[in-house]
This record gives C-alpha cells, sequence and structure tokens, in this order.
C-alpha cells in the first residue's frame, strides 16, 4: 500500500547544490504548511510565469530563460510527487523538449512516470491523485505511465518514442531505473546509429514536404518548417546518438562542426526561441505559426520601427527569413557530414577524378585539395556548373560545403570582374536541366548573393500583404522554375500557349535571366520595374550578351507588369485596347517573351492567383495581340465595320434558328455599339434569341458556360430587366451569398428602358460551375426575388472579414481620370478583399447618382483592384470634382469603417 505524505515534509530539491535565485523554496515550504497546496502551487505558478515574462519583456538571455523556466517545473514536480509515498521501483523521468531543460512558456511538460516490470499496477491511485493534482494547478501535462518492458516493446517499433526517450532526465525515484532504460533503448540494442539516422532523415524530409520545401511561408511554423527549431533539434538527436553524449556541447573540437558554425547554430537557435516565446505568451497557449498579428506584435516587441525603408514588421520578417535560411544550409552541412560519417565507413568508395580542382567521391563532388578555392577562386562558380551539366551528381560532399562557406569572401569585386567567371554564370542559364537546382545552392550557401549584390539585397526580404505569398528571392527562383516547367509535355494542357512558346523560341536563356531581374528592384524604393531595369541592362552588359538581346532583357524587366495590368484592367474586347498593346510590345518575339514571363510571374506570387479566368484573359490579350501584329498595325480595324461583322456573324447564326435577321435588326437597333464591340457574335446570338422569344415584363436571366474560347474560364449570367439603378449592388449581393465571385462585369443600358448586363462568375475554389441545371435555377430565382425590391434596395451581404485579412487593414487607396476615347469616368479601386466589397461600392454610386457602365473585378489573393467605368445620370463622364471626391471619400469610408467594426468586436 502506497500512502500520502505531508508535502511540506519532502526533501529539498536536490538536484541543484545553490537555490534557484528565482524562487523561494523555504518561504514555499512555509506556505505549504499554512494553506491548501493547490492554491500554494498555482500561486507559485502565476508568480513565476510574471517574473519570467518581465525578464523576457526586459530582453533577459533566452537560453537562461527557457532553462530556469524548465528548472522550476522540476521544482513544483519534486514537491508534487513527495505529497504520496513511493517505493524503489518507480521513477518519475522528463522527456522530450523538457527533458532537453527547454520550456516555454505553454509547451506540454512531457514525462513518463517508468515503474519495475513488476510494479505494474501497485500505484494506480497515486498515480492517479498525481496527475489529477498536476492538471489541477494549471500545468500542462503530458504524461505516461509505463514498465520498463512496455518501454522497450514501444520504442522498438517508434522513432518517436525512442527520440523521446534519448532526452530522459530523473526528475524523482529510482535513478537506476532510468540509466537501464537508457541502455536497453541504446543503439546497442535498438535503432543503431545509421537505421536511426536514416529514420530522421526520412522524417525530416516528409517535414518540409509538409511547407513546400520552403523556409518562406507567409505565416511560418517556428518549429517545423524548413530551417526551424526541429532542424536544430534533428542535428542534435543524430549527433548525440552516434556520438554518445548527452548534448552536442561535448563535441567542440571533434570536426563535427567549426566554433563558427556552433556559434550560428546557437545564436540561430536563440533567435527562434525568442520568437517561439513571445508567440507563446502572446497567443496564451502552444501555438508554433508566426501569424500575422504575432510577426506585428513581436516586430514592436523586439524594437523594429517603421521608416521610408520600410515597415517594422518586414524589416522583423526580414531577420526571421534569414535566420532559417542560415539554418537551413547548417543543417545541410552536419546532416550530410553525419550520413558521409555514418554510412560511408561501411562501403568502399569510388574516386572519379573531373579535373585538377574537383572530383567525384561516389556520386557526390568534392574538391582535390584543401587549397583549392584559394588557389583558384572561380571554382567556386566552375563547381554550380559542373553539376549542371552532369546530372548525375547527386550533391556536394560536407567537407567541400563547409569550404565554399568558408571560402566564400573570396566572391569580391575582383571575383565578379574576371571574364571567365562572367562566361561561366551566363553558361549555367544555358543548361538543358539543373538551373534552378544549382541558383537553390548557390543561393543556400551563399554565393549567388555575393556574386549578384543585387540579388543578396532580396535575400529574405517579404512584403507584408496577402498577394505575395514568398520573400523576393524565394518568390524569383520560383519564377524561373515556372518557365522552365512550360517546356516540359506534362505543361501543355494547363499551359498550352507559354508550352508552344518555350518550344518554338531560341536564346532562352534571355527569358530566364530577365526572370531573375524582374522583381530584383524590390525594398530600394521608387519603381521597382524601372531599378530592376538598370540592374539588367548593367548585367547584360558586364556579361558581354548581344545588344540586341540586352535590350529584349531589359524590355521584359521594365514591362514584366504591363501584360497582367492590360488584361486584368483594360477592356480587352476594345480593338484600341488591343492597338495600343500591340504598339508596346512592337513583335511577336516580345510578346511570346513576355507572355510566358508573365504567366509564370502570376504562378509564383500566390497559389491563388492562376485561375481558369485570368488564363482566359491572357489567352485572349495574346491572341488578340498576335492577330494585330500579323495584320500590322499601320492596318487599323475600323469600329463600324467591327460592328457589321459581328452583327451578320450573329444574323447568320439566328436564321439557323429561325429567326429572321429584320427581328433581330429592330431588336438591335435599340442598342449602343458597345455591346456590339464587347461581346461575341456567338453570345450575341444566344442573347438575342432568348430576348425575343421572352414574355412579359418579369426579369429575363441566363447561365451558361461560356462557349466563348475567350472566356471559357467562367459562367456566364446574363441579365435583362428594366432599367434600374440598384441592378448592379443587388446582383452582386446575391452572388456574393451565393458564395459566387464576380471577375467581370459588362452593363448595358439601351434605348427601349432596359438594362442587359453580364456577369462572369467562378465559385469559391476558383472555378467555373459546371453544366449544373439545379444550381442554375437556384441563383436564377436568387437574382429574380433580389430584383423585385429594387425599388426599395439598401441591403448589402454581411459576413465577418476572416482573420488574415484583420491584420492587413491597409486603407483603401481610389483614383479617378477620364477616358476621352470611351466616354466614361475611370475609377480604380484598391484594397484588401472584404465581404460585400462589390455591393457596397454600388450602393455607393446609386446614392452619388452614377451609373456604371462596365467593371473589371480582379482580386489578387486577398487584395482587389478593381477598376469601374462610371458616368453621370446623363452618361457623360463626371466633370464635377467635388462629386468625384466625394465619391472616392465615401468608398474608402464604406469599406474601412466595415473593418474596423470587426476588429473592434
Amino acid at each position: 500500500m502506497t500512502h500520502a505524505v505531508s508535502v511540506e515534509q519532502a526533501p529539498k530539491f536536490p538536484l541543484y547544490h545553490c537555490q534557484p535565485i528565482f524562487f523561494n523554496q523555504s518561504k514555499f515550504r512555509e506556505d505549504l504548511k499554512k494553506h491548501p497546496a493547490i492554491k500554494v502551487f498555482k500561486s507559485a505558478i502565476a508568480g513565476i510565469d510574471s517574473h519570467f515574462e518581465s525578464r523576457f519583456h526586459e530582453g533577459d538571455d533566452i537560453h537562461r530563460l527557457v532553462q530556469e523556466r524548465a528548472t522550476f517545473v522540476d521544482l513544483l514536480l519534486h514537491y508534487a510527487w513527495h505529497q504520496y509515498a513511493w517505493d524503489d521501483d518507480v521513477a518519475l523521468i522528463a522527456v522530450g523538449g523538457y527533458g532537453r531543460k527547454e520550456l516555454h512558456p505553454k509547451s506540454d511538460i512531457d514525462i513518463l512516470i517508468l515503474l519495475d516490470d513488476k510494479a505494474q499496477k501497485k500505484y494506480n491511485d497515486n498515480l492517479q491523485l498525481f496527475v489529477t493534482f498536476l492538471w489541477d494547478i494549471g500545468l500542462e501535462i503530458g504524461s505516461s505511465v509505463r514498465t520498463l518492458k512496455e518501454c522497450i516493446k514501444i520504442a522498438k517499433g517508434d522513432i518517436t518514442v525512442v527520440t523521446n526517450l534519448l532526452e530522459a532526465r530523473r526528475l524523482a525515484g529510482n535513478d537506476k531505473l532510468r540509466d537501464k532504460l537508457q541502455l536497453l533503448t541504446g543503439p546497442e540494442h535498438m535503432w543503431p546509429a545509421n537505421k536511426f539516422f536514416d529514420a530522421k532523415v526520412e522524417e525530416q524530409e516528409q517535414r518540409h514536404l509538409k511547407y513546400d520545401n520552403v523556409e518562406y511561408n507567409l505565416e511560418p511554423n517556428v518549429k517545423n518548417a524548413p530551417g526551424g527549431l526541429r532542424d536544430i533539434q534533428t542535428i542534435n538527436w543524430v549527433a548525440k546518438r552516434y556520438f554518445n553524449v548527452p548534448d552536442i556541447t561535448r563535441l567542440a573540437g571533434a570536426d563535427f562542426f567549426t566554433e563558427e558554425e556552433y556559434g550560428a547554430l546557437r545564436s540561430g537557435e536563440a533567435f527562434l526561441w525568442k520568437v517561439r516565446y513571445g508567440i507563446h505568451l502572446i497567443a496564451n497557449r502552444a501555438e508554433e505559426r508566426l501569424t500575422f498579428e504575432y510577426q506585428r506584435e513581436l516586430a514592436k516587441l523586439f524594437g523594429y520601427k517603421d521608416d521610408d525603408k520600410g515597415l517594422a514588421v518586414e524589416k522583423f520578417m526580414h531577420e526571421y527569413y534569414r535566420v532559417v535560411l542560415a539554418l537551413r544550409e547548417l543543417n545541410d552541412v552536419l546532416v550530410n557530414y553525419l550520413d558521409e560519417v555514418i554510412h560511408t565507413k561501411r562501403r568502399k568508395h569510388k574516386i572519379t577524378p573531373i579535373n585538377d580542382r574537383f572530383q567525384l567521391h561516389d556520386n557526390l563532388i568534392e574538391v582535390t585539395r584543401e587549397s583549392v578555392f584559394d588557389e583558384s577562386p572561380c571554382a567556386l562558380m566552375e563547381i554550380f556548373v559542373i553539376m549542371g551539366n552532369n546530372p548525375s551528381i547527386a550533391g556536394v560532399r560536407s567537407p567541400t560545403i563547409r569550404l565554399i562557406r568558408e571560402k566564400r569572401w573570396l566572391v569580391n569585386a575582383k571575383f565578379r570582374r574576371d571574364p571567365h567567371i562572367r562566361a561561366m554564370f551566363i553558361e549555367l542559364f544555358q543548361l538543358k536541366v539543373g538551373l534552378v537546382a544549382q541558383l537553390e545552392r548557390m543561393r543556400r550557401y551563399g554565393i549567388l548573393g555575393r556574386y549578384l549584390p543585387v540579388f543578396g539585397n532580396i535575400i529574405g526580404q517579404m512584403q507584408h500583404d496577402l498577394f505575395h505569398r514568398y520573400t523576393v528571392d524565394a518568390h524569383t527562383l520560383m519564377v524561373i522554375k515556372n518557365v522552365r516547367k512550360f517546356r516540359h509535355e506534362e505543361a501543355k494542357q494547363k499551359f498550352p500557349i507559354a508550352h508552344h512558346i518555350m518550344k518554338r523560341r531560341q536564346h532562352l536563356h534571355l527569358l530566364y535571366i530577365a526572370a531573375l531581374f524582374h522583381d530584383i528592384g524590390k525594398g530600394r524604393g521608387g519603381d521597382h520595374s524601372t531599378l530592376g531595369a538598370r540592374d539588367a541592362e548593367t548585367f547584360c552588359e558586364d556579361h558581354q550578351l548581344r545588344g540586341k538581346d540586352t535590350r529584349l532583357v531589359v524590355w521584359l524587366v521594365e514591362k514584366h507588369l504591363l501584360m497582367s495590368y492590360v488584361s486584368q484592367k483594360k477592356d480587352i474586347s476594345d480593338p484600341e485596347v488591343i492597338r495600343d498593346f500591340a504598339l508596346e510590345v512592337g513583335d511577336q518575339r516580345h510578346l511570346d517573351y513576355l507572355y510566358a514571363l508573365t504567366v509564370a510571374d502570376m504562378c509564383g506570387t500566390s497559389p491563388d492567383i492562376w485561375n481558369t479566368w485570368r488564363a482566359s484573359l491572357m489567352r485572349q490579350l495574346y491572341m488578340e495581340t498576335k492577330r494585330a501584329l500579323r495584320r500590322g498595325l499601320e492596318n487599323h480595324i475600323d469600329k463600324q465595320e467591327h460592328i457589321e461583322e459581328t452583327q451578320q456573324l450573329a444574323a447568320a447564326r439566328l436564321a439557323d434558328k429561325g429567326i429572321c435577321e429584320q427581328i433581330a435588326r429592330k431588336l438591335w437597333d435599340q442598342m449602343g455599339d458597345e455591346y456590339f464591340i464587347r461581346e461575341s457574335h456567338t453570345d450575341i446570338a444566344w442573347q438575342t434569341e432568348a430576348m425575343i422569344q421572352h414574355q412579359g415584363e418579369s426579369p429575363l436571366i441566363l447561365i451558361r458556360e461560356t462557349t466563348n474560347l475567350e472566356f471559357e474560364g467562367a459562367t456566364q449570367i446574363f441579365i435583362r430587366t428594366r432599367d434600374e439603378r440598384h441592378v448592379f449592388p443587388a446582383v452582386a449581393s446575391v452572388l456574393t451569398s451565393l458564395q459566387l465571385n464576380i471577375q467581370d462585369a459588362r452593363l448595358y443600358s439601351t434605348n427601349d428602358g432596359y438594362t442587359v448586363d453580364t456577369f462572369y462568375v467562378l465559385n469559391d475554389n476558383d472555378q467555373p460551375l459546371g453544366d449544373n441545371s439545379s444550381k442554375y435555377l437556384k441563383i436564377s430565382r436568387a437574382i429574380g426575388e433580389e430584383l423585385l425590391l429594387l425599388g426599395d434596395y439598401n441591403e448589402v451581404v454581411r459576413r465577418r472579414t476572416p482573420r488574415v485579412l484583420k491584420q492587413f487593414s491597409v486603407p483603401t487607396r481610389t483614383s479617378i481620370s477620364n477616358d476621352i476615347v470611351s466616354g466614361n469616368t475611370v475609377l480604380e479601386v484598391i484594397s484588401p478583399d472584404r465581404p460585400g466589397l462589390l455591393a457596397t461600392i454600388g450602393q455607393v454610386f446609386m446614392e452619388h447618382d452614377v451609373q456604371l457602365q462596365n467593371a473589371k473585378i480582379s482580386t489578387l489573393g486577398e487584395r482587389v483592384e478593381d477598376v469601374f467605368f462610371i458616368t453621370d445620370a446623363d452618361n457623360q463622364p463626371l466633370g464635377d470634382p467635388r462629386l468625384c471626391r466625394a465619391l472616392q471619400d465615401d468608398i474608402c469610408f464604406r469599406l474601412d469603417k466595415r473593418v474596423e467594426q470587426d476588429l473592434a468586436s
């Protein structure tokens, strides 16, 4: 039988020779004599939490804080354990991170209660009381109760268990039990060093895959993402098991790491610990994600300031990304080193000479001697060219990686001016395979940023918004990767035009160079396209590119946003827009390269940007511009000729349906010219047939998957109803309530008192709705019911602003100008996306007696950049400056006020 004992009579905490200065054991024991144990324990926890939080805010050493918090919990568990009587056949053991004496504010406190095999059920009552007491005092305990035999059995089949036991630390009870457990779960009995290593590396690779093998997620996981704390722990675990040491500090001078590497490991760990500690305090829970909310608060807490060079949060995250990149690089070196020392001793090695400087060690490249880079600094570039030209080379041996890191200071101004080195760098861009892999290696080993200092400036640079999902350097390499993928057959279906271009065009290295420089000017203030074009021009001239090729690269960098802008913000059904764009492009070569770069850029910005609708817009702009270039820019299409040709083609289709041209033209006479310029003849015929057959005054609503190849990526909703000023906000509200996203809106007023509108929509997954008659009927009914309320319409769909958008409460921006050619006023609204945004804007138009003629809706991630073509009540451009100002102010106020209300709630 076991029995309870008086906790105040428990032995003093024996694990330290001196009293921890942050906790008074004597007072704690005295309090236990006077007050209930739960109250005293909880009071101690609250006081120490406050103590550690104050020290954190004062900037105390993070290693000391994390370890002293573990020491404090050791004290609590020691006294809690001694509330109960135990014999010499049980031990209380700390495992996992707590076993390493690492404890963050809200981390789980993992303990193992280890029993001798004969004591399996002996302490059931006491154990239940003990664990319940720990929960009652507020400790986040992760506990397991196992016999020695059970632990050994589970550890044999579970790498996670044996890893946790690797760091087991006795807190109370029989220490011999812990020693026996560690002996029997050691590499002599299970999971020998080579198998343990393979399992942990596989575990790391799978973990990295969950984060797309990218260090630069927008809301990174401090613990598990590549370059995170788990990567440091993986190195520790494998090294401890192989070298049989309690921690890797014992390996100093053992050739495992250099003094510089150990310093980088410790400083990187300290930075991430500080971030994680802060997240736990702010979140008040065990949170590992560095969310936008925490990024802002930590940037402020750590003393970063907004200035003309960037936001405080961007500076903080810039440092964060540089730290995790450095840690991942170090992880590469040390994991490769361990791989070699653990595995290569078991087999014979094959050495294959490459040249005087390099050789293959099995399938890894290495230097032939340690003085290679000192003797020939150009070898720091040559090694990547060799690997690029020999795809069978699996990588770089760890001693050579270490040597590259030690000698990268040799990449200086003299190195950058060397014609031979410049030629080798250009050779990389002409590789058939492996360009991105080599650029990635160059970046990770610190060579790329030194060879191109302008690229070094953007490493780890983030943009604090929801549109750019990656840092500038990660995005840049992703764009190059996307362009390279267009060559592959599997890209033919999703990117047919880009695939055709890449198969047909020569000198593709120029496109890759343009991709490298397209965003390189970011973060310096000013127009990044202009700054990048200057850098590209200098680079091309320094690297001896021909004048014609240099001009193409510079033009691509300067104009890399042009095609996406025109496709998403201009009316690309207007021949004048196509002509203006064709004049900018000039020839087919420039159009092809620009199209491929633009698509790669959009796909590399965010996984959500490229969808069927944007694909259709880009395809339409490309094909119409290609026709204009073939026709010759001097052969401009006459507007009336275009209208007449469209009407003739539509009339021919209607004739096949038994509708005579005279009846159709009588209806068309009520339509304005814009309808026949912007709509295809197939849609005109479809809509005309329905309008002729429609009876009564009820709204005509048609829905189908668009058959127009130019817009095949969306569902088309056509509405004809009596001309009411509220149609747009009403329809926008209905579509929002049905979780449909408007991509494009075309609105026409007819001479006989009707409005004829077409909306192109996608679902919440950015896909067309598909041929779904029941869904079409639901949409049609909802729109019809809403249109009946137009006379007294004032409803806007109310949905709460999502969490992530609340962290980007950037004020709405508007601009307004008059388009003389179209006779419209152009209003652009740039804002974080909000539920009911279009309906809100539509209501503002209604209240200011403004007529909406056309809308280009562009949602980029969680940011909208919408363009509205508007007129006054008399269908004239807005000529009153006061009206323009009031319109803009009202839109900004309405949209931003909604987010402020959500933030306050």
